[in-house]
């Protein structure tokens, strides 16, 4: 009999402790810089159970949208952040889990304290701001009674006399005090000077302020994603703060173009679409080019200047929602098939949001190419703490001296680059070495293979 009652109490203490064993899941940082997030979507609906592995809901990043899995079995008993939700907070609450034979009913409770709290550090600020408002509300008051009791009679000075009630029609009208003529007693502005009032002078004022609305421009509002957010912000800072310099050169680009054709006649024999891009050229080339001048593999960390023993590419991708720059991991120690396929690879998920942090997160130089948009020359920013980016231009014929030629010139394949630096890492004699290495790989494309 002690036995059974026994047994019946710790069922009962079981399910108590069951019955609130709900928990909160919150905003995960899905990489170390993520202060904030978006929720895309939740591929489970409350109520719902779910298993280890599963994907809960996809979250929105400055540069992806990562899928988020759960780490144990259980049931979402409430969403708080829905589909949609921008600008969430890492830490914050966005769901509430529970268990199964849990008590769900009092998810919304949990959900409720949570927001609670979460609110209860925000009424100090509106305490201290709360202080100087009675005297800023009172301040107005002594100042619009003591023109019209006390002080009528005083017609010099800088200060404005006028009734209260030609004050009150001028801010109706937007009819500056100053300007108008008073006839009051004193010179004192009263309400026939204002009714009466118009504007000569200042008449091109009006105008600017009152367009009719259907005179307006027709345009569209896009809201900022976060992934926006953040390439503004980090363009912004690195424009301000990093001491950019420039450096061009025109590559000959005759051999490249030449290899390129072998090599895709003979991987097409075994794959149609397998072909080698002459951005897979530049990779190479710039791979091997900071092999030979290391100082250019590097980033400025505040107190110490990191040199890079290997070269991470970062390729720009153009996206529908911004820029990102997917990384091709140790580039010199790969062949230019893999880095083809490497590379694409990445620009597709990166088109499809489908980056996992650690492939766009890091990266030791960067390579913007628009040639492919018919742009022959530009100058990119640089992407902190990396300390160069090299902007790459179309490939054009170009008319050159060519004694040996009976006509004495020739036409030569010409593609315009341009390194943008960092002044404090890389000098202008380091970045011409480097540029000098990079030109000398492209023109002779057969050197990769050494």
């Amino acid at each position: 009999m002690a036995a059974s009652i026994a047994r019946v109490f710790a069922r009962g203490l079981h399910a108590s402790a069951r019955r609130h064993a709900l928990s909160q899941f919150n905003m995960p940082a899905m990489s170390p810089t993520m202060s904030e997030g978006g929720i895309a979507s939740w591929k489970k609906k409350e109520g719902e159970t779910f298993s280890a592995g599963d994907v809960l809901l996809e979250i929105e990043t400055d540069k992806a949208t990562i899928d988020v899995e759960a780490q144990d079995d259980g049931i979402l008993a409430k969403i708080i952040a829905p589909d949609g939700s921008k600008n969430v907070p890492v830490g914050s609450l966005i769901a509430v889990l529970g268990e199964e034979g849990d008590d769900l009913w009092g998810a919304s409770a949990l959900a409720e304290k949570a927001a609670s709290q979460s609110k209860e550090p925000k009424p100090e600020p509106k305490t201290e701001a709360s202080h100087p408002e009675p005297p800023r509300a009172s301040a107005p008051e002594p100042t619009s009674q003591i023109p019209a009791e006390s002080k009528p009679d005083l017609p010099e000075g800088n200060r404005i006399f006028a009734s209260p009630i030609a004050k009150k029609i001028a801010l109706e009208k937007g009819i500056p005090l100053a300007k108008v003529k008073g006839t009051g007693p004193g010179g004192r502005i009263v309400r026939e000077d204002v009714e009466s009032y118009k504007p000569t002078s200042v008449a091109g004022a009006p105008q600017t302020s009152q367009i009719p609305a259907g005179q307006l421009p027709d345009y569209i509002d896009t809201p900022i994603s976060n992934m926006r957010r953040t390439i503004g912000t980090r363009l912004t800072q690195s424009k301000q703060e990093l001491p950019h310099y420039y450096l061009t050169v025109d590559i000959n680009m005759d051999k490249v173009l030449k290899l390129r054709e072998v090599f895709n006649k003979a991987l097409g024999e075994k794959d149609k679409s397998a072909k080698l891009s002459v951005n897979d050229f530049i990779v190479k080339a710039v791979a091997c080019a900071l092999a030979d001048v290391p100082e250019a593999n590097s980033a400025w960390l505040g107190e110490v200047i990191r040199t890079y023993k290997k070269a991470d590419i970062s390729i720009a991708v153009a996206t529908p929602s911004g820029l990102i720059t997917p990384i091709i991991k140790d580039a010199g120690s790969k062949g230019l098939a893999t880095l083809s396929a490497e590379a694409k690879t990445l620009a597709r998920k990166a088109r499809d949001g489908k980056l996992a942090p650690q492939e766009y997160q890091g990266g030791t130089f960067t390579i913007s190419n628009l040639g492919m948009f018919g742009i022959d020359h530009f100058t990119a920013i640089i992407n902190p703490p990396q300390s160069c980016i090299l902007a790459v231009g179309s490939t054009q014929p170009k008319l050159i001296p060519a004694p040996e030629e009976e006509r004495g010139f020739k036409t030569v394949q010409i593609m315009k680059v341009t390194l943008s630096s960092d002044h404090r890492t890389v000098d202008g004699a380091v970045g011409a070495r480097w540029m000098s290495a990079f030109k000398g790989y492209l023109e002779n494309p057969l050197t990769f293979m050494l």
